[in-house]
Protein backbone atom coordinates (compact mmCIF):
# COMPACT_ATOMS: atom_id res chain seq x y z
CA UNK A 1 0.00 0.00 0.00
CA UNK A 2 1.21 3.70 -0.95
CA UNK A 3 -0.06 6.79 -0.13
CA UNK A 4 0.91 10.36 0.03
CA UNK A 5 -1.80 12.06 2.27
CA UNK A 6 -1.41 12.87 5.71
CA UNK A 7 -2.08 10.30 8.22
CA UNK A 8 -2.32 7.44 5.63
CA UNK A 9 1.17 8.07 4.65
CA UNK A 10 2.57 6.74 8.21
CA UNK A 11 -0.78 3.97 8.21
CA UNK A 12 -1.59 3.06 4.56
CA UNK A 13 -3.37 0.00 5.08
CA UNK A 14 -5.90 2.35 6.93
CA UNK A 15 -7.24 3.58 3.37
CA UNK A 16 -8.86 0.48 2.70
CA UNK A 17 -11.32 0.27 5.73
CA UNK A 18 -12.21 3.94 4.91
CA UNK A 19 -12.57 3.04 0.93
CA UNK A 20 -14.79 0.14 1.77
CA UNK A 21 -16.79 1.87 5.08
CA UNK A 22 -17.53 4.97 3.01
CA UNK A 23 -18.50 3.16 -0.20
CA UNK A 24 -20.85 0.68 1.46
CA UNK A 25 -22.31 4.00 3.48
CA UNK A 26 -22.75 5.81 -0.04
CA UNK A 27 -24.45 2.11 -1.11
CA UNK A 28 -27.37 2.28 2.05
CA UNK A 29 -28.36 5.33 -0.13
CA UNK A 30 -31.93 4.15 -1.76
CA UNK A 31 -34.62 5.36 -4.11
CA UNK A 32 -37.98 3.46 -4.52
CA UNK A 33 -36.47 -0.38 -5.42
CA UNK A 34 -33.26 1.48 -6.58
CA UNK A 35 -30.27 1.24 -4.32
CA UNK A 36 -26.65 1.86 -5.33
CA UNK A 37 -25.23 -1.03 -3.47
CA UNK A 38 -21.85 -1.32 -1.61
CA UNK A 39 -19.90 -2.88 -4.37
CA UNK A 40 -20.64 0.08 -6.64
CA UNK A 41 -20.32 2.60 -3.77
CA UNK A 42 -16.96 1.26 -2.96
CA UNK A 43 -15.69 1.62 -6.47
CA UNK A 44 -16.67 4.94 -6.60
CA UNK A 45 -14.99 6.05 -3.76
CA UNK A 46 -11.82 4.37 -4.63
CA UNK A 47 -12.03 5.74 -7.62
CA UNK A 48 -11.62 9.01 -6.16
CA UNK A 49 -9.28 8.74 -3.16
CA UNK A 50 -6.96 7.05 -6.46
CA UNK A 51 -6.50 10.19 -7.77
CA UNK A 52 -4.76 11.59 -4.51
CA UNK A 53 -1.69 8.51 -5.63
CA UNK A 54 -2.87 5.93 -2.89
CA UNK A 55 -2.45 2.41 -4.26
CA UNK A 56 -3.51 -0.76 -3.36
CA UNK A 57 -0.62 -3.27 -4.39
CA UNK A 58 0.53 -6.95 -3.67
CA UNK A 59 -1.67 -10.18 -3.14
CA UNK A 60 -4.05 -9.02 -1.02
CA UNK A 61 -6.54 -8.70 -3.73
CA UNK A 62 -6.41 -11.65 -5.34
CA UNK A 63 -6.62 -13.68 -1.77
CA UNK A 64 -9.85 -11.33 -1.18
CA UNK A 65 -11.49 -12.09 -4.66
CA UNK A 66 -10.77 -15.97 -4.36
CA UNK A 67 -12.80 -16.44 -0.69
CA UNK A 68 -15.21 -14.01 -2.11
CA UNK A 69 -15.90 -16.20 -5.06
CA UNK A 70 -15.32 -19.98 -3.61
CA UNK A 71 -18.31 -18.63 -0.96
CA UNK A 72 -20.46 -17.18 -3.72
CA UNK A 73 -20.31 -21.16 -5.24
CA UNK A 74 -20.45 -22.79 -1.89
CA UNK A 75 -23.85 -21.11 -1.10
CA UNK A 76 -25.44 -21.48 -4.47
CA UNK A 77 -23.93 -24.85 -5.62
CA UNK A 78 -26.85 -26.81 -3.68
CA UNK A 79 -29.53 -24.53 -6.30
CA UNK A 80 -27.29 -24.93 -9.03
CA UNK A 81 -27.08 -29.05 -9.28
CA UNK A 82 -30.60 -29.19 -8.27
CA UNK A 83 -31.69 -27.12 -11.51
CA UNK A 84 -30.08 -28.67 -13.63
CA UNK A 85 -32.88 -31.15 -14.66
CA UNK A 86 -36.26 -31.73 -17.02
CA UNK A 87 -38.75 -29.83 -14.86
CA UNK A 88 -36.06 -26.45 -15.05
CA UNK A 89 -35.01 -26.90 -19.06
CA UNK A 90 -37.25 -24.09 -19.95
CA UNK A 91 -36.08 -21.82 -17.18
CA UNK A 92 -32.35 -22.53 -18.03
CA UNK A 93 -32.75 -21.08 -21.53
CA UNK A 94 -33.14 -17.65 -20.09
CA UNK A 95 -29.21 -17.27 -18.37
CA UNK A 96 -28.05 -19.12 -21.36
CA UNK A 97 -29.93 -16.01 -23.64
CA UNK A 98 -28.33 -13.40 -20.87
CA UNK A 99 -25.07 -14.47 -21.15
CA UNK A 100 -24.82 -15.79 -24.76
CA UNK A 101 -26.43 -11.81 -25.76
CA UNK A 102 -23.94 -10.17 -23.40
CA UNK A 103 -21.23 -11.80 -25.40
CA UNK A 104 -22.11 -10.68 -28.45
CA UNK A 105 -23.03 -7.39 -27.95
CA UNK A 106 -19.85 -6.72 -26.20
CA UNK A 107 -17.65 -8.16 -28.28
CA UNK A 108 -19.47 -6.74 -31.60
CA UNK A 109 -18.84 -2.88 -29.60
CA UNK A 110 -15.03 -4.25 -28.82
CA UNK A 111 -14.08 -3.27 -32.85
CA UNK A 112 -16.63 -1.03 -33.46
CA UNK A 113 -15.42 1.66 -30.58
CA UNK A 114 -11.88 0.24 -30.12
CA UNK A 115 -12.73 -1.07 -26.46
CA UNK A 116 -10.12 -2.51 -24.90
CA UNK A 117 -10.29 -5.91 -23.43
CA UNK A 118 -10.41 -4.68 -19.30
CA UNK A 119 -13.37 -1.52 -20.80
CA UNK A 120 -15.44 -4.26 -22.58
CA UNK A 121 -14.71 -6.70 -19.37
CA UNK A 122 -15.81 -3.60 -17.19
CA UNK A 123 -18.84 -2.51 -19.51
CA UNK A 124 -20.40 -6.19 -19.57
CA UNK A 125 -20.10 -6.77 -15.23
CA UNK A 126 -21.92 -3.43 -14.74
CA UNK A 127 -24.40 -3.98 -17.76
CA UNK A 128 -25.13 -7.00 -16.34
CA UNK A 129 -25.02 -5.93 -12.77
CA UNK A 130 -22.76 -8.94 -11.92
CA UNK A 131 -19.88 -7.77 -9.68
CA UNK A 132 -18.07 -11.22 -10.02
CA UNK A 133 -17.04 -10.79 -13.56
CA UNK A 134 -14.47 -7.73 -12.43
CA UNK A 135 -12.59 -9.97 -10.67
CA UNK A 136 -12.86 -12.85 -12.79
CA UNK A 137 -12.27 -10.89 -15.71
CA UNK A 138 -9.49 -8.97 -13.74
CA UNK A 139 -7.52 -12.04 -12.73
CA UNK A 140 -7.59 -13.07 -16.26
CA UNK A 141 -5.76 -10.36 -17.60
CA UNK A 142 -2.68 -11.28 -15.74
CA UNK A 143 -2.35 -14.83 -18.63
CA UNK A 144 -2.33 -12.58 -21.60
CA UNK A 145 1.32 -11.76 -21.33
CA UNK A 146 1.30 -8.20 -21.33
CA UNK A 147 3.53 -6.03 -19.52
CA UNK A 148 2.56 -5.43 -15.82
CA UNK A 149 1.87 -1.56 -16.78
CA UNK A 150 -0.48 -2.43 -19.55
CA UNK A 151 -2.30 -4.86 -17.21
CA UNK A 152 -2.64 -2.38 -14.53
CA UNK A 153 -4.02 -0.30 -16.67
CA UNK A 154 -6.41 -2.46 -17.97
CA UNK A 155 -7.34 -2.98 -14.49
CA UNK A 156 -8.45 0.26 -13.92
CA UNK A 157 -10.71 0.41 -17.18
CA UNK A 158 -12.71 -2.53 -15.70
CA UNK A 159 -13.19 -0.48 -12.83
CA UNK A 160 -13.66 2.69 -14.24
CA UNK A 161 -16.29 0.87 -16.72
CA UNK A 162 -18.11 -1.20 -14.47
CA UNK A 163 -18.64 2.15 -12.32
CA UNK A 164 -19.61 3.56 -15.38
CA UNK A 165 -22.71 1.22 -16.62
CA UNK A 166 -23.91 -0.19 -13.26
CA UNK A 167 -26.18 2.08 -12.16
CA UNK A 168 -27.69 2.06 -16.31
CA UNK A 169 -28.02 -1.51 -15.59
CA UNK A 170 -29.50 -1.30 -12.35
CA UNK A 171 -32.48 0.91 -12.85
CA UNK A 172 -33.12 -0.17 -16.55
CA UNK A 173 -33.54 -3.90 -15.62
CA UNK A 174 -35.71 -2.78 -12.40
CA UNK A 175 -37.59 -0.47 -14.19
CA UNK A 176 -38.52 -2.97 -17.59
CA UNK A 177 -39.20 -6.33 -15.31
CA UNK A 178 -41.32 -4.01 -13.03
CA UNK A 179 -43.38 -2.09 -15.59
CA UNK A 180 -42.35 -2.18 -18.87
CA UNK A 181 -42.38 -6.36 -19.31
CA UNK A 182 -45.80 -6.35 -18.42
CA UNK A 183 -47.23 -3.92 -19.99
CA UNK A 184 -45.53 -5.60 -23.23
CA UNK A 185 -47.39 -9.01 -22.03
CA UNK A 186 -50.32 -6.81 -21.53
CA UNK A 187 -50.81 -8.32 -18.47
CA UNK A 188 -51.67 -6.18 -15.04
CA UNK A 189 -49.30 -7.76 -12.35
CA UNK A 190 -50.93 -7.74 -9.42
CA UNK A 191 -54.49 -9.36 -11.03
CA UNK A 192 -51.98 -11.84 -13.00
CA UNK A 193 -49.96 -13.10 -9.46
CA UNK A 194 -53.58 -13.08 -7.78
CA UNK A 195 -55.07 -15.47 -10.46
CA UNK A 196 -51.76 -17.61 -10.72
CA UNK A 197 -51.66 -17.38 -6.86
CA UNK A 198 -55.39 -19.32 -7.31
CA UNK A 199 -53.94 -21.65 -10.10
CA UNK A 200 -50.91 -23.01 -7.94
CA UNK A 201 -53.43 -23.44 -4.71
CA UNK A 202 -52.23 -20.46 -2.94
CA UNK A 203 -54.13 -20.32 0.71
CA UNK A 204 -56.05 -16.93 0.31
CA UNK A 205 -54.50 -13.91 2.30
CA UNK A 206 -51.17 -16.48 2.36
CA UNK A 207 -49.82 -15.45 -1.14
CA UNK A 208 -48.94 -11.44 -0.82
CA UNK A 209 -45.40 -10.45 0.26
CA UNK A 210 -46.31 -8.91 3.85
CA UNK A 211 -46.80 -12.56 4.59
CA UNK A 212 -43.69 -13.68 3.34
CA UNK A 213 -41.63 -12.99 6.61
CA UNK A 214 -43.91 -15.92 8.51
CA UNK A 215 -47.56 -17.46 8.33
CA UNK A 216 -49.65 -16.73 11.13
CA UNK A 217 -49.01 -18.31 14.59
CA UNK A 218 -50.13 -22.05 14.44
CA UNK A 219 -51.42 -23.50 17.95
CA UNK A 220 -53.14 -26.38 19.43
CA UNK A 221 -55.99 -26.97 21.20
CA UNK A 222 -57.92 -29.87 23.03
CA UNK A 223 -61.46 -30.51 22.73
CA UNK A 224 -64.45 -33.35 23.49
CA UNK A 225 -65.84 -34.28 21.00
CA UNK A 226 -70.11 -33.49 21.31
CA UNK A 227 -71.36 -32.36 17.96
CA UNK A 228 -69.76 -34.35 15.18
CA UNK A 229 -70.23 -37.96 16.70
CA UNK A 230 -69.66 -40.40 13.51
CA UNK A 231 -68.20 -37.94 11.56
CA UNK A 232 -64.60 -38.50 9.75
CA UNK A 233 -61.55 -37.18 10.87
CA UNK A 234 -61.03 -35.46 7.03
CA UNK A 235 -64.85 -34.62 7.52
CA UNK A 236 -63.98 -32.51 10.72
CA UNK A 237 -61.00 -30.94 9.12
CA UNK A 238 -62.30 -29.91 6.60
CA UNK A 239 -65.03 -28.40 8.32
CA UNK A 240 -62.75 -26.47 10.20
CA UNK A 241 -60.93 -25.42 6.97
CA UNK A 242 -57.29 -23.51 6.36
CA UNK A 243 -54.35 -25.46 7.81
CA UNK A 244 -55.83 -27.93 10.28
CA UNK A 245 -55.50 -31.43 11.29
CA UNK A 246 -56.34 -33.76 13.99
CA UNK A 247 -53.61 -35.33 15.49
CA UNK A 248 -54.46 -37.17 18.04
CA UNK A 249 -57.52 -39.26 19.32
CA UNK A 250 -58.01 -40.59 22.82
CA UNK A 251 -60.31 -42.88 23.79
CA UNK A 252 -61.70 -43.70 27.27
CA UNK A 253 -58.01 -42.30 27.82
CA UNK A 254 -55.95 -45.00 25.24
CA UNK A 255 -54.54 -43.26 22.14
CA UNK A 256 -56.22 -44.47 18.95
CA UNK A 257 -55.06 -43.75 15.33
CA UNK A 258 -56.28 -40.91 13.95
CA UNK A 259 -56.24 -41.51 10.54
CA UNK A 260 -58.46 -39.41 7.82
CA UNK A 261 -61.17 -42.44 7.31
CA UNK A 262 -60.70 -42.78 11.38
CA UNK A 263 -64.56 -41.75 12.71
CA UNK A 264 -65.37 -40.06 16.20
CA UNK A 265 -67.35 -40.98 18.56
CA UNK A 266 -68.59 -38.82 21.65
CA UNK A 267 -66.43 -38.48 24.62
CA UNK A 268 -63.14 -38.51 22.68
CA UNK A 269 -60.41 -35.94 23.08
CA UNK A 270 -59.03 -34.92 19.89
CA UNK A 271 -55.99 -32.64 19.30
CA UNK A 272 -56.41 -30.13 16.93
CA UNK A 273 -53.42 -28.06 15.45
CA UNK A 274 -53.19 -25.36 13.14
CA UNK A 275 -53.38 -21.59 12.32
CA UNK A 276 -54.68 -19.99 14.98
CA UNK A 277 -57.83 -18.45 13.24
CA UNK A 278 -58.99 -21.76 11.86
CA UNK A 279 -58.09 -23.67 14.90
CA UNK A 280 -60.95 -21.47 17.21
CA UNK A 281 -63.48 -22.51 15.47
CA UNK A 282 -63.06 -26.62 17.02
CA UNK A 283 -65.28 -25.43 20.30
CA UNK A 284 -68.29 -24.72 17.82
CA UNK A 285 -67.31 -27.74 15.47
CA UNK A 286 -66.60 -30.19 17.66
CA UNK A 287 -67.16 -29.91 21.29
CA UNK A 288 -65.70 -27.61 24.41
CA UNK A 289 -62.21 -27.42 24.88
CA UNK A 290 -60.41 -29.21 27.91
CA UNK A 291 -57.03 -29.53 29.37
CA UNK A 292 -55.61 -32.65 28.02
CA UNK A 293 -54.68 -35.22 30.90
CA UNK A 294 -50.76 -34.59 32.13
CA UNK A 295 -49.75 -37.87 30.41
CA UNK A 296 -50.88 -36.28 26.68
CA UNK A 297 -49.98 -32.84 27.46
CA UNK A 298 -46.67 -33.27 25.56
CA UNK A 299 -48.94 -33.48 22.43
CA UNK A 300 -50.31 -29.60 22.48
CA UNK A 301 -46.29 -28.70 23.13
CA UNK A 302 -45.47 -27.60 19.39
CA UNK A 303 -41.50 -27.25 18.48
CA UNK A 304 -39.99 -26.04 15.38
CA UNK A 305 -37.48 -27.62 13.73
CA UNK A 306 -35.33 -26.06 10.38
CA UNK A 307 -33.97 -28.55 8.21
CA UNK A 308 -31.51 -28.38 4.77
CA UNK A 309 -33.19 -30.71 2.20
CA UNK A 310 -30.76 -33.19 0.66
CA UNK A 311 -32.42 -36.59 0.16
CA UNK A 312 -32.87 -37.75 -3.23
CA UNK A 313 -36.62 -39.08 -2.62
CA UNK A 314 -37.59 -35.21 -2.15
CA UNK A 315 -35.56 -33.42 -3.99
CA UNK A 316 -37.12 -32.02 -7.57
CA UNK A 317 -41.07 -33.42 -6.41
CA UNK A 318 -43.65 -30.43 -5.20
CA UNK A 319 -45.46 -30.28 -1.91
CA UNK A 320 -48.51 -31.12 -3.46
CA UNK A 321 -46.51 -34.23 -4.35
CA UNK A 322 -44.99 -35.04 -1.48
CA UNK A 323 -48.10 -34.80 0.82
CA UNK A 324 -49.69 -37.55 -1.26
CA UNK A 325 -47.21 -40.12 -0.47
CA UNK A 326 -48.36 -42.80 1.76
CA UNK A 327 -45.52 -42.16 4.21
CA UNK A 328 -47.00 -38.54 3.98
CA UNK A 329 -49.67 -39.82 7.14
CA UNK A 330 -47.28 -40.63 9.63
CA UNK A 331 -46.65 -36.48 9.16
CA UNK A 332 -50.24 -35.35 10.45
CA UNK A 333 -50.08 -32.25 12.70
CA UNK A 334 -46.81 -31.53 10.92
CA UNK A 335 -46.77 -27.90 9.31
CA UNK A 336 -44.67 -26.68 6.48
CA UNK A 337 -43.97 -23.09 7.98
CA UNK A 338 -41.52 -21.80 5.37
CA UNK A 339 -39.01 -22.98 2.20
CA UNK A 340 -36.07 -20.80 1.68
CA UNK A 341 -34.38 -20.71 -1.27
CA UNK A 342 -31.12 -18.05 -1.97
CA UNK A 343 -32.30 -16.22 1.00
CA UNK A 344 -35.79 -15.68 -0.56
CA UNK A 345 -39.05 -16.85 1.19
CA UNK A 346 -41.04 -18.75 -1.35
CA UNK A 347 -45.01 -18.89 -1.74
CA UNK A 348 -46.31 -22.32 0.09
CA UNK A 349 -48.22 -23.68 -2.73
CA UNK A 350 -48.97 -27.16 -3.48
CA UNK A 351 -47.32 -26.28 -7.04
CA UNK A 352 -43.76 -25.44 -4.85
CA UNK A 353 -41.29 -27.89 -5.78
CA UNK A 354 -38.49 -28.37 -3.01
CA UNK A 355 -34.80 -28.71 -3.66
CA UNK A 356 -31.69 -29.98 -1.99
CA UNK A 357 -30.63 -26.84 -0.26
CA UNK A 358 -33.72 -25.30 0.77
CA UNK A 359 -34.14 -24.91 3.89
CA UNK A 360 -37.09 -25.67 5.19
CA UNK A 361 -38.77 -24.98 8.68
CA UNK A 362 -41.31 -27.53 10.15
CA UNK A 363 -43.79 -26.70 13.18
CA UNK A 364 -45.81 -29.75 14.99
CA UNK A 365 -45.49 -31.69 17.96
CA UNK A 366 -42.99 -34.92 18.59
CA UNK A 367 -42.65 -37.49 17.64
CA UNK A 368 -44.16 -36.84 14.33
CA UNK A 369 -41.85 -33.46 13.95
CA UNK A 370 -38.75 -35.24 14.36
CA UNK A 371 -39.66 -38.30 11.60
CA UNK A 372 -41.29 -35.73 9.16
CA UNK A 373 -37.64 -33.58 9.36
CA UNK A 374 -35.82 -36.72 8.58
CA UNK A 375 -37.80 -37.74 6.13
CA UNK A 376 -36.68 -34.29 4.59
CA UNK A 377 -32.89 -33.91 5.17
CA UNK A 378 -30.77 -32.84 8.15
CA UNK A 379 -31.32 -30.56 10.87
CA UNK A 380 -30.20 -26.97 10.43
CA UNK A 381 -26.45 -27.02 12.28
CA UNK A 382 -26.08 -24.47 14.55
CA UNK A 383 -22.62 -24.33 15.14
CA UNK A 384 -20.72 -21.32 14.87
CA UNK A 385 -17.33 -22.88 14.10
CA UNK A 386 -16.29 -22.63 9.75
CA UNK A 387 -14.26 -26.23 8.92
CA UNK A 388 -11.35 -24.26 7.66
CA UNK A 389 -9.13 -27.32 6.47
CA UNK A 390 -12.38 -27.83 3.90
CA UNK A 391 -12.51 -23.82 3.32
CA UNK A 392 -8.09 -24.09 2.45
CA UNK A 393 -8.01 -27.11 0.12
CA UNK A 394 -11.46 -26.11 -1.10
CA UNK A 395 -9.94 -23.24 -2.63
CA UNK A 396 -6.16 -24.95 -3.72
CA UNK A 397 -8.40 -27.47 -5.69
CA UNK A 398 -9.88 -24.48 -7.29
CA UNK A 399 -6.90 -22.83 -7.92
CA UNK A 400 -5.30 -25.88 -9.65
CA UNK A 401 -8.39 -26.54 -11.48
CA UNK A 402 -8.20 -22.51 -12.95
CA UNK A 403 -4.51 -23.12 -13.78
CA UNK A 404 -5.92 -25.77 -16.74
CA UNK A 405 -6.40 -23.67 -20.16
CA UNK A 406 -7.54 -25.17 -24.00
CA UNK A 407 -7.58 -23.38 -27.09
CA UNK A 408 -10.57 -22.14 -27.99
CA UNK A 409 -10.09 -21.08 -32.26
CA UNK A 410 -6.65 -20.92 -31.38
CA UNK A 411 -7.27 -18.21 -28.60
CA UNK A 412 -6.08 -19.56 -25.29
CA UNK A 413 -8.72 -19.66 -23.22
CA UNK A 414 -8.92 -20.17 -18.82
CA UNK A 415 -11.00 -20.31 -16.07
CA UNK A 416 -7.97 -18.74 -14.28
CA UNK A 417 -8.36 -18.57 -10.54
CA UNK A 418 -11.17 -16.67 -9.90
CA UNK A 419 -13.52 -19.02 -11.87
CA UNK A 420 -11.72 -22.24 -10.92
CA UNK A 421 -12.19 -21.15 -6.97
CA UNK A 422 -15.98 -20.63 -8.49
CA UNK A 423 -16.30 -24.33 -10.00
CA UNK A 424 -14.59 -25.96 -6.72
CA UNK A 425 -17.03 -23.78 -4.45
CA UNK A 426 -20.13 -24.74 -6.18
CA UNK A 427 -19.09 -28.85 -5.87
CA UNK A 428 -18.14 -28.20 -2.23
CA UNK A 429 -21.27 -26.78 -1.45
CA UNK A 430 -23.16 -29.72 -2.70
CA UNK A 431 -21.00 -32.22 -1.05
CA UNK A 432 -21.97 -29.97 1.99
CA UNK A 433 -25.92 -30.36 1.37
CA UNK A 434 -25.64 -33.61 0.59
CA UNK A 435 -23.24 -34.46 3.88
CA UNK A 436 -23.57 -31.73 6.37
CA UNK A 437 -20.95 -33.78 8.40
CA UNK A 438 -18.84 -32.51 6.06
CA UNK A 439 -16.79 -28.96 4.66
CA UNK A 440 -19.60 -26.93 7.48
CA UNK A 441 -19.71 -23.28 6.96
CA UNK A 442 -22.03 -21.23 8.56
CA UNK A 443 -24.50 -18.86 6.78
CA UNK A 444 -23.46 -16.18 8.57
CA UNK A 445 -19.57 -16.82 7.12
CA UNK A 446 -20.46 -17.38 4.15
CA UNK A 447 -21.93 -14.10 4.06
CA UNK A 448 -19.32 -12.17 5.35
CA UNK A 449 -16.34 -14.11 3.06
CA UNK A 450 -18.99 -12.61 0.01
CA UNK A 451 -19.36 -9.08 1.43
CA UNK A 452 -16.02 -8.43 2.55
CA UNK A 453 -14.00 -10.51 0.58
CA UNK A 454 -15.94 -9.03 -2.82
CA UNK A 455 -15.20 -5.45 -1.04
CA UNK A 456 -11.37 -5.50 -0.42
CA UNK A 457 -11.11 -6.73 -3.81
CA UNK A 458 -13.01 -3.87 -5.71
CA UNK A 459 -11.46 -1.41 -3.32
CA UNK A 460 -8.00 -2.77 -4.77
CA UNK A 461 -8.69 -2.33 -8.03
CA UNK A 462 -10.29 0.72 -7.90
CA UNK A 463 -7.67 2.70 -5.63
CA UNK A 464 -5.00 1.21 -8.34
CA UNK A 465 -7.04 2.78 -11.47
CA UNK A 466 -6.24 6.25 -9.97
CA UNK A 467 -5.36 8.64 -13.29
CA UNK A 468 -6.19 5.67 -15.67
CA UNK A 469 -10.27 6.22 -14.44
CA UNK A 470 -10.04 10.19 -15.76
CA UNK A 471 -8.56 8.71 -19.34
CA UNK A 472 -11.10 6.21 -19.84
CA UNK A 473 -13.41 8.47 -19.41
CA UNK A 474 -12.52 11.07 -21.66
CA UNK A 475 -12.42 8.70 -24.51
CA UNK A 476 -15.09 6.65 -23.97
CA UNK A 477 -17.80 7.94 -21.06
CA UNK A 478 -20.54 8.78 -23.21
CA UNK A 479 -20.36 5.70 -25.17
CA UNK A 480 -20.46 3.11 -22.58
CA UNK A 481 -23.50 4.25 -20.62
CA UNK A 482 -25.18 3.51 -24.02
CA UNK A 483 -23.88 0.49 -24.87
CA UNK A 484 -24.29 -0.84 -21.40
CA UNK A 485 -28.35 0.11 -21.28
CA UNK A 486 -28.36 -2.58 -24.92
CA UNK A 487 -26.27 -5.37 -22.70
CA UNK A 488 -28.68 -4.65 -19.76
CA UNK A 489 -32.01 -4.52 -21.73
CA UNK A 490 -31.26 -6.83 -24.85
CA UNK A 491 -31.31 -10.11 -22.93
CA UNK A 492 -34.42 -8.88 -21.35
CA UNK A 493 -36.32 -8.19 -24.41
CA UNK A 494 -35.22 -11.13 -26.22
CA UNK A 495 -35.73 -13.36 -22.79
CA UNK A 496 -39.16 -11.76 -22.92
CA UNK A 497 -40.42 -12.97 -26.08
CA UNK A 498 -38.99 -16.45 -26.55
CA UNK A 499 -40.26 -17.09 -22.38
CA UNK A 500 -43.68 -15.40 -23.57
CA UNK A 501 -43.85 -16.84 -26.80
CA UNK A 502 -42.02 -20.47 -27.48
CA UNK A 503 -41.96 -21.31 -23.86
CA UNK A 504 -44.92 -20.24 -22.51
CA UNK A 505 -44.06 -19.29 -19.48
CA UNK A 506 -47.16 -17.58 -16.78
CA UNK A 507 -46.67 -13.26 -16.95
CA UNK A 508 -45.52 -13.08 -13.50
CA UNK A 509 -42.96 -16.25 -13.72
CA UNK A 510 -41.41 -14.78 -15.97
CA UNK A 511 -40.96 -11.35 -15.07
CA UNK A 512 -39.41 -13.17 -11.98
CA UNK A 513 -36.96 -15.02 -14.02
CA UNK A 514 -35.76 -12.51 -16.23
CA UNK A 515 -35.08 -10.48 -13.12
CA UNK A 516 -32.77 -13.43 -11.59
CA UNK A 517 -31.30 -14.38 -15.13
CA UNK A 518 -30.26 -10.74 -14.14
CA UNK A 519 -28.92 -11.85 -10.89
CA UNK A 520 -30.54 -8.57 -10.06
CA UNK A 521 -32.21 -8.24 -6.26
CA UNK A 522 -33.79 -4.98 -6.54
CA UNK A 523 -35.54 -6.02 -9.66
CA UNK A 524 -37.20 -8.65 -7.76
CA UNK A 525 -37.97 -6.96 -5.02
CA UNK A 526 -39.60 -4.30 -7.25
CA UNK A 527 -41.67 -6.89 -8.69
CA UNK A 528 -43.18 -8.44 -5.66
CA UNK A 529 -44.17 -4.62 -4.28
CA UNK A 530 -46.27 -4.13 -7.77
CA UNK A 531 -47.39 -7.77 -7.37
CA UNK A 532 -48.51 -7.88 -4.37
CA UNK A 533 -47.19 -11.38 -4.20
CA UNK A 534 -44.84 -13.49 -3.98
CA UNK A 535 -45.53 -16.19 -6.83
CA UNK A 536 -42.74 -14.40 -9.44
CA UNK A 537 -40.12 -15.84 -7.00
CA UNK A 538 -40.54 -19.20 -8.24
CA UNK A 539 -39.27 -18.07 -11.15
CA UNK A 540 -36.64 -15.62 -9.72
CA UNK A 541 -35.01 -18.60 -8.02
CA UNK A 542 -34.43 -20.79 -10.83
CA UNK A 543 -32.43 -18.56 -13.40
CA UNK A 544 -30.88 -17.03 -10.34
CA UNK A 545 -29.59 -20.14 -9.23
CA UNK A 546 -28.12 -20.47 -12.93
CA UNK A 547 -27.27 -17.23 -13.98
CA UNK A 548 -24.72 -16.65 -10.65
CA UNK A 549 -22.07 -19.42 -12.23
CA UNK A 550 -22.53 -18.37 -16.10
CA UNK A 551 -21.79 -14.81 -16.14
CA UNK A 552 -18.91 -14.53 -14.05
CA UNK A 553 -17.70 -17.40 -16.24
CA UNK A 554 -18.05 -14.72 -18.85
CA UNK A 555 -15.08 -13.02 -17.21
CA UNK A 556 -12.13 -14.55 -18.40
CA UNK A 557 -13.65 -15.46 -22.09
CA UNK A 558 -15.12 -11.77 -22.50
CA UNK A 559 -10.91 -10.77 -21.69
CA UNK A 560 -8.93 -13.13 -24.09
CA UNK A 561 -11.63 -13.12 -27.12
CA UNK A 562 -11.59 -8.94 -26.62
CA UNK A 563 -7.75 -8.76 -26.70
CA UNK A 564 -7.45 -10.81 -29.75
CA UNK A 565 -10.52 -8.97 -31.56
CA UNK A 566 -8.69 -5.36 -30.47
Amino acid sequence: MTCSVGFFNSVPIAVLFVTVGLGYLIGKLKVGPIQLGGVCGTLIVALLIGQTGCQMQGDLKEVAFALFIFAMGYSGGPQFFANLNRSSLRYMVLPIIEAALVLAIVLTAVPLFGLDAGTAAGLAAGAATESAVVGTAAEALKHLGLPEAEVQRMEANIATAYTLTYLVGLISIVFFTSQVAPALLRINLREASRALEEKLGVPPGEGGESNLPSLPRLVGRAHVVKDVDGKTVAEVEALLGGRTAISRILRNGEAVDAAPEGRLAIGDVVVVLGLRRFALRAGSVIGPEIQLPEAHADDLQLSERAVVVNKKAVNGYTVGELAKRPNARRARGVFLQSIVRSGHELPLTPATVVQYGDLVTLVGAEPELSEAGAALGSELRRSGVTDLVFLAFGILAGLMIGSLSARLWGIPVSLGSGGGALVSGLVCGWINAKRPAIGHMPGHAVQLLKDLGLAVFVACVGLSAGPDAISLIRQHGAVLPVIGLLVSLGPACLSLWVGHKLLKIEGPLLVGAIAGQHVSTPAISAILTASGSSVPLLGYTVTYAIANVLLPVLGPIIVSLAYHLS
